[in-house]
C-alpha cells in the first residue's frame, strides 16, 4: 500500500513538472529568465548562489512571466582518468589505467506549476556501470505564512536521498567535488550519510524558513519494496534495508550582508539497518550520524566569487547484527569525517578549488580486514580548475546550452588505514592519486 501511494506521489510530481517549466539545468534558466550564473557559482551547478538557494527553497516555482517553457533538460559528462599506479583488477570494459569514459548521461524533468508545487527529477545512464536508473528526486509543495510578524516559508519535500533536498553545498549530496568518476579510487569507509541511502530509500520532510534566515527541517526515510526499487533499477541483493523509518533533522542559520553571506548549521540521522538485507539475526545495526556544517560566500562587484564550505560528521555504530553475522569484530565503533573546501571564481567564469578531507575511526579486525592497520583512516586533498564559457546571459540556444571543462587531481596522504603498504601487499596511498580531465555539458 505504501509503495503504491509513493508511486502515485511520484507520478503527480512528474505531471507537475511537465505542466509548466521551473538545480543546474537549462530548463530552470529559461523558466526564471536568468543566466546560469545567477543561480550557480562559476555559471554551472550545483554550487548555489543566494538566489539559487532561494529558488530551490521556494520549491522551483519562481518564474519570469507566464510563458510556457519546456521542462526537459539533459546533460552529459566524459572523463579521462590517469592514476599514479595501475589499478588491478580493472573495471569491466576498462584498462588498468589511462581510461577515457562516458561517465553519465542524464535527463531531467523539472519545473514548477503555480506558486506552490515544483519538482526536480533526474534519470541517469551510468556509462561505467552501463545501466540506467533513477537518480535524484525532489518533489516539493510550498506556501508562505506570517507567524508573530515574521514571514515564514513552509515546505514539504518527498525525495530519494538524505540531503538531496538540502540548499547548501556543505553536505554530502551537493558538496565538493561537484563531479567525479567511478574510476578514481576512493576510500572504503564513508559514513552512512555520505550516500549510504541514496536512491535506495524514500523520504518525506517538512521545513520552515523564517525571515530567510533560520531554517528547520524534520523528516523520515524508509526503504520501499523490492518491486519499486527494481522498477527504478536501484535494487541489489546486498542493499541495506531500513527497519521502519529513520528520523532525519536539519537546522541552519543563514545571513546575507549584501555581497557577503554565511551559514552555520547542524544535521542528524538515526537509521536502524538490516545489513545486506539479512534479517536472520533478528536484530539490526543502529547508527547515529550527527554533524555540523558552515559556509561563507563573498560575491564582489566585479563578479569575482570567494567561497569556503566545511562539514564534520560523527557516526556511532552499534553493529549488533553485523557482529552476530561475523561481519564485525566489535559491536561498538565510531567514524569521524571532516571536509573543507575553498574556491575562487574570476568573473564567475574561471575557477579554482582546493578541498581537504580527513576520515578517522575505530579499529576493527573484521570490518577493515583488508587494511594492514585494521582501521579506516584516510585523508588527502582534491584540487580542481575549471572553465565555464557559457554561464552568462549570452549563452547559445537562448541560454539553454552550457559547458564546463575541468582538470581535477586527487592526492591521498592516507588510504584505508595507512600512507604506505596500506593493504599489506605493498600498495601506498599515493598509488591511488588520480588526474582527471573532464568535459561536462548541459542542454
Amino acid at each position: 500500500m505504501r509503495v503504491a501511494f509513493l508511486s502515485v506521489v511520484a507520478g503527480v510530481g512528474l505531471c507537475i513538472a511537465a505542466s509548466n517549466s521551473a538545480q543546474a539545468i537549462p530548463a530552470f534558466a529559461q523558466q526564471t529568465g536568468q543566466a546560469c550564473n545567477a543561480c550557480h557559482v562559476g555559471g554551472f551547478g550545483p554550487q548555489l548562489t543566494p538566489f539559487g538557494r532561494e529558488f530551490k527553497m521556494e520549491g522551483y516555482t519562481m518564474r519570469a512571466g507566464d510563458t510556457f517553457t519546456p521542462p526537459v533538460s539533459a546533460m552529459a559528462m566524459a572523463s579521462y582518468v590517469h592514476t599514479s599506479s595501475d589499478q588491478p583488477p580493472p573495471a569491466p570494459h576498462y584498462a588498468t589505467n589511462d581510461n577515457t569514459t562516458l561517465d553519465q548521461i542524464s535527463v531531467f524533468v523539472a519545473g514548477g506549476i503555480g506558486d506552490h508545487f515544483g519538482a526536480f527529477t533526474q534519470w541517469t545512464y551510468d556509462g561505467i556501470g552501463r545501466a540506467a536508473s533513477w537518480d535524484n528526486l525532489d518533489l516539493r509543495a510550498v506556501t508562505h505564512t506570517t507567524i508573530d510578524g515574521s514571514d515564514v516559508l513552509l515546505g514539504l519535500s518527498v525525495n530519494n536521498s538524505p540531503m538531496v533536498q538540502d540548499d547548501w553545498n556543505t553536505t554530502s549530496a551537493w558538496g565538493f567535488p561537484y563531479s567525479a568518476s567511478d574510476l578514481v579510487p576512493a576510500p572504503a569507509a564513508p559514513t552512512m550519510l555520505d550516500g549510504g541511502f541514496a536512491q535506495t530509500t524514500l523520504g518525506a520532510s517538512a521545513y520552515a524558513w523564517w525571515d530567510m534566515s533560520i531554517y528547520t527541517e524534520a523528516g523520515f526515510y524508509w526503504t520501499p519494496g523490492r518491486g519499486f526499487l527494481r522498477a527504478m533499477n536501484a535494487y541489489a541483493d546486498d542493499n541495506n534495508i531500513l527497519n521502519g523509518v529513520a528520523p532525519y533533522f536539519r537546522a541552519a542559520y543563514q545571513k546575507d550582508y549584501g555581497d557577503q553571506n554565511f551559514e552555520i548549521g547542524a544535521f542528524a540521522m538515526f537509521p536502524d539497518v538490516y545489513p545486506g538485507s539479512d534479517k536472520s539475526t533478528g536484530t539490526t545495526d543502529r547508527y547515529q550520524d550527527i554533524g555540523m556544517d558552515a559556509s561563507y560566500q563573498y560575491m564582489g562587484d566585479n563578479s569575482d566569487i570567494y567561497q569556503v564550505n566545511a562539514r564534520y560528521t560523527h557516526e556511532h555504530q552499534d553493529l549488533r547484527a553485523s557482529f552476530r553475522l561475523g561481519n564485525a569484530a566489535s559491536r561498538g565503533n565510531d567514524l569521524n569525517d571532516f571536509r573543507i573546501d575553498a574556491s575562487y571564481y574570476w568573473q564567475n567564469i574561471i575557477g579554482g578549488t582546493i578541498g581537504a578531507f580527513d576520515t578517522t575511526g575505530s579499529s576493527d579486525a573484521v570490518l577493515y580486514a583488508d587494511n594492514r592497520t585494521l582501521n579506516p583512516d584516510s585523508s588527502g586533498f582534491i584540487f580542481q580548475v575549471d572553465y565555464t564559457p557559457f554561464g552568462g546571459p549570452d549563452a547559445p540556444m537562448d541560454g539553454r546550452f552550457n559547458l564546463r571543462v575541468g582538470l581535477q587531481y586527487s592526492l591521498y596522504t592516507r588510504f584505508n588505514g595507512a600512507s604506505s603498504n596500506y593493504d599489506g601487499l605493498g600498495h601506498n596511498a599515493s598509488d591511488n592519486n588520480a588526474l582527471r580531465l573532464f568535459l561536462w555539458t548541459a542542454l
